[in-house]
């Protein structure tokens, strides 16, 4: 089973057509998957274009009782895909940002490299179409997240679009206590970082944008920089032992 992992908040704009470009994806890469679709708190008509979707594809959507943001969400897809599997050295998740920032069409590649063996599989997007101040900071990002999180190797950490196997995602969950302390495009980087640490296998894929301009997604540069800067004083995950396959 992959489950399709899609945390959302206020993105029924985009969020509806997503699902279904992964259908046609599945349809011409045949493989059984699930959506798992986190509805936080949208107030923008989200719940109707899920409830129109629900009838027509394999979606579930979990909306958590308050809001959460996004890497609470993020993390109670990931939760709800350990807790379904009963095969956890074959089932996978792939994250997807809800806003088409990465297309569809990515999904195959990471299933295949996963499928090869990897444990995690890291889209790297071309973001060419993002502001230029931004490709400058996504760039610095190795530095800028010193000394408490490093994944050589990788050269994007914020896609948002990774294959996960789910044996090696439960590792990654202790008792109690949340996977994620950081929140928005830091959560991610995250992600990778403590999900590498577990894994055996790690691979890069390039993955390209889903739509032009760069989706609305796009943090402020300077936030963004900053919020590295905070990242990489507050966590202290250990570099990856296994190194990365950037074959593809």
């Amino acid at each position: 089973m992959i489950y399709v992992c899609v945390p959302s908040h206020n993105q029924g704009a985009t969020l509806g057509l997503l699902l279904w470009k992964v259908r046609q994806v599945f349809q011409a890469f045949p493989r059984e998957y699930q959506f798992l679709v986190v509805d936080d708190a949208s107030t923008d008509g989200t719940r109707e274009v899920l409830d129109l979707y629900q009838r027509a594809l394999p979606v579930t959507v979990l909306r958590p009782p308050v809001p959460e943001g996004y890497a609470a969400s993020l993390e109670r897809g990931l939760r709800e895909s350990v807790r379904r599997t009963d095969r956890p050295r074959r089932d996978c998740v792939i994250t997807l940002p809800p806003d088409f920032a990465v297309s569809p069409e990515a999904l195959p590649d990471l299933v295949r490299r996963l499928e090869s063996g990897a444990d995690l599989v890291v889209g790297e997007l071309n973001d060419r179409g993002a502001p230029w101040l931004v490709r400058l900071v996504r760039r610095g990002a190795p530095w800028l997240l010193r000394p408490g999180l490093s994944v050589p190797g990788v050269r994007d950490l914020f896609s948002g679009c990774y294959g996960l196997r789910l044996a090696t995602l439960k590792r990654c969950f202790r008792d109690g206590q949340a996977l994620l302390e950081t929140e928005g495009w830091c959560a991610n980087a995250e992600l990778v970082a403590r999900t590498a640490v577990h894994a055996r296998q790690i691979a890069t894929v390039p993955v390209a944008p889903g739509r032009a301009p760069a989706p609305v997604g796009h943090p402020r540069p300077a936030a963004l920089a900053l919020a590295m800067l905070r990242a990489g004083r507050q966590l202290r995950i250990p570099a990856p032992n296994a190194p990365v396959d950037r074959t593809a």
